[in-house]
């Protein structure tokens, strides 16, 4: 029973590590075709 429940415990914490994704957030697409974050002409 404990290693049934040590092993369920082990399952979750090792899905829900492997959610997260490494290092900063970065649009999909290539580099030429983005065109968020922009400077806006001051007014």
């Amino acid at each position: 029973m404990k290693t049934t429940v040590a092993l369920a415990a082990l399952a979750a914490l090792l899905a829900l590590t492997a959610c997260g994704k490494v290092g900063p957030p970065s649009p999909p697409g290539p580099p030429a075709k983005i065109i968020w974050p922009q400077a806006y002409p001051a007014e």
